[in-house]
């Protein structure tokens, strides 16, 4: 058995995956201390592992991402806020981070730091000392791939791989202007990583990220990703984590409901907006449920991770129609086996779990990595991409409507289900470690 350090950048999105590995490492025997932000210590202990709180300069609540950032309020979704999450949300906490991951070690001698790809004092701790003096280090991938590589559109605008020789000169166009424009990003990162003791690698930003872990693990299977000729060889596809069942959680009271709609043959249609960007139920929850309201054959279930969410609808729509569902915190485990299609804005952990189950997928978000997994769904033929995260109501009712309609997009989900299947991601990671500490 061996001991483990599993970081978190203190993000659901991102703390729940490492969980999951961290409660799956020590059930399985080994010594696990997971530092993360202090609003989930008890999850953490509940789960298993010791809980280690993230120094104040790292730790925020991301339920209300404006009190730590309110200058992100500003920026426009898209490439430039991408930069400046990079830049500040996860590039500023790089010393607090590698810092707290020291001092841990120091009374915890652990044989392997585990962490998520943006959490980067972990990359910052393996630049900075020689392989043989540290912990092994694997980076999780909680985010499409970001490598460079000469097979790929320029990483972030939600571009598909080109097509042809005059689509590829397209791609290498704008990835020049846009190394361009991201030169004070890589200005900023280099004194983030300076500031904690270690040098960032001339060169592609993306690859150098990838490139700094011993491991890089990308919680996916191969076909979710684009093909690169190039890529690194410390890339590892181990699968996806299945959403757990939580403990102790009754079926909710409408369960009955859904398993009726689903025996009379009626079609399933589930509608998320994740755990980040939620806090706005008309770009997308609302949408679906009122573009659907006049289809007997479907019941629309609203899962939106929020206590409030009666509210909201109550204040978009003068009522909920018949054949809709409106919740706040619901089974997904339970939910995404019984569902036609799943309507999102595209948050990565969230469309592994539909696709897992083969579940197609319609999406639209223009937040952080959403672009670049929607892009993803389109080029697998798993769903459609809306483009937009304020899809026309016609557009969205036109988007469920086909891929409801059209066999080939349950069939696509249905084949790449079947490569999730073969993999065990948590095994694999176990196994990982276990073969670095040999």
């Amino acid at each position: 058995m061996s001991r483990i350090l599993v970081a978190a950048t203190p993000v659901s999105g991102h703390h729940a995956p490492l969980l999951r590995i961290a409660s799956h490492l020590s059930r399985s025997g080994h010594e696990v201390v997971f530092l993360g932000g202090a609003r989930f210590a008890e999850e953490v202990r509940a789960a298993g592992p010791e809980f280690r709180a993230l120094p104040a300069e790292a730790d925020y609540d991301d339920r209300d991402f404006s009190a730590r950032f309110p200058e992100r309020d500003t920026i426009p979704a898209g490439p430039a806020q991408i930069m400046w999450d990079v830049m500040h949300v996860f590039g500023d906490p790089t010393a607090a981070q590698c810092r707290a991951l020291r001092e841990v070690l120091a009374g915890f001698p652990a044989t392997a730091v585990i962490h998520d790809n943006l959490f980067f004092g972990g990359l910052a701790l393996a630049l900075g000392e020689e392989k043989g003096r540290r912990p092994a280090v694997f980076s999780v991938g909680i985010t499409p791939l970001s490598v460079e590589s000469r097979d790929t559109a320029p990483h972030g605008l939600g571009l598909l791989p080109a097509g042809d020789e005059a689509e590829r000169e397209q791609h290498a166009a704008i990835a020049a202007r846009m190394a361009e424009m991201r030169e004070p990003l890589v200005a900023h990162l280099r004194g983030c990583f300076a500031s904690a003791g270690a040098t960032l690698p001339e060169g592609p930003l993306g690859r150098n990220l990838i490139g700094a872990a011993d491991v890089f693990v990308q919680l996916t299977v191969a076909g979710f990703e684009y093909p690169r000729s190039d890529m690194p060889e410390n890339v590892r596809f181990v699968g996806a984590i299945p959403i757990p069942a939580a403990a102790g959680q009754e079926q909710p009271a409408w369960w009955p409901e859904l398993l009726r709609a689903r025996e009379e043959g009626r079609r399933i249609v589930v509608t998320t907006q994740g755990t980040l960007a939620n806090t706005d139920l008309t770009r997308l929850a609302v949408p679906t449920v009122r573009v659907l309201a006049d289809r007997p054959d479907v019941l629309v279930v609203a899962a939106t991770g929020r206590p409030d969410a009666a509210e909201q609808f109550a204040a978009a729509l003068p009522a909920v129609p018949g054949n809709a569902i409106v919740a706040g915190f619901v089974p997904f485990s339970e939910l995404l086996p019984l569902a036609d299609v799943l309507v999102s804005n595209g948050g990565y952990g969230g469309t592994q779990a539909a696709l897992g189950h083969g579940v197609p997928l319609v999406l639209g978000g223009d937040t952080e990595d959403k672009p670049e997994v929607a892009a993803r769904v389109e080029w697998t033929g798993t769903g459609v991409n809306l483009r937009t995260a304020a899809p026309s109501d016609e557009a969205l009712r036109a988007a469920v409507d086909t891929v409801l309609d059209t066999p080939s997009y349950r069939e696509r989900a249905t084949a790449l289900a079947k490569e999730y299947a073969d993999h065990d991601a948590l095994a694999t990671i176990d196994a990982l470690v276990r073969d670095s500490d040999r």
